[in-house]
């Protein structure tokens, strides 16, 4: 047998249930014996499963099969990052990575309409559901206009609320830009996924009502993880 029909037959069982998050495949041997085939064959279905996001391999534990979320993340005129996940289910986590003010690279003074060397507050933060990386990426604001933003939005517990203390009641996503590329080692690291498998990278800018600028956006995404749709509801 090919190692396609070996990778079509596991997906299969997989997608009927057979197989469930967080079941152990069989060892190689197994496989091997099962479909009458040599090692190479086996190995090379599994690791195209695991690049697809299906399967993960632990060292020194075995192969599992992924039991991480699949998410639809909706982009629309206000998209915000709770009120897209929480519904599906999935206990969504934002944790702070780290905080500081730098200057403004060239791209975050253009996105925000910034002097060449205005500060901008970066902070980092991973997104999880159910404990799986999901995202991380980093967030700027204008230093002179949101020295404390990183502070307020761990008290509140959102962005949306931290905004309203500094008198905005309301924001619109102005831009988003998406990419597919290939993971680097980092990203992959971070997100714990299989270093072939790619990642979308989000870039996007929101703005007051007026159309003044707010923040500037980065976000790294798992591909297997999410997916995007793109909403026209002005109330999304």
């Amino acid at each position: 047998m090919t190692w396609i029909k070996i990778r079509d037959s596991l997906a299969q069982e997989i997608a009927e249930g057979k197989l469930e998050p967080g079941d152990r495949l069989p060892t190689e041997p197994e496989l091997v014996a099962r479909f009458g085939t040599g090692r190479h064959s086996v190995r090379k279905a599994v690791e195209a499963l695991a690049r697809e996001g299906k399967l993960s391999v632990e060292q020194g534990r075995g192969t599992f099969v992924e039991a991480a979320p699949h998410l639809t993340y909706a982009i629309g005129k206000r998209t915000r990052l709770r009120r897209n996940l929480l519904p599906q289910g999935y206990e969504v986590k934002s944790t702070l990575l780290g905080a500081e003010q730098v200057t403004a690279s060239r791209r975050v003074r253009d996105a925000l309409g910034l002097a060449e060397t205005a500060l901008v507050v970066e902070s980092r933060r991973m997104t999880t559901a159910n404990g799986t990386p999901i995202a991380f990426g980093s967030s700027f604001h204008d230093a002179d206009r949101f020295p404390d933003i990183v502070e307020r939005r761990d008290l509140l517990g959102s962005l949306t609320e931290a905004y309203k203390t500094y008198g905005i009641a309301d924001y619109v996503r102005a831009d988003t830009s998406m990419h597919a590329r290939q993971a680097r080692v980092h990203e992959a690291k971070q997100l714990k996924q299989h270093p072939d498998m790619p990642v979308i990278v989000v870039r996007a800018v929101d703005t007051e009502l007026d159309g003044t600028p707010l923040a500037f956006s980065q976000v790294i995404w798992s591909s297997a993880r999410v997916k995007f749709t793109m909403s026209m509801d002005d109330d999304d």
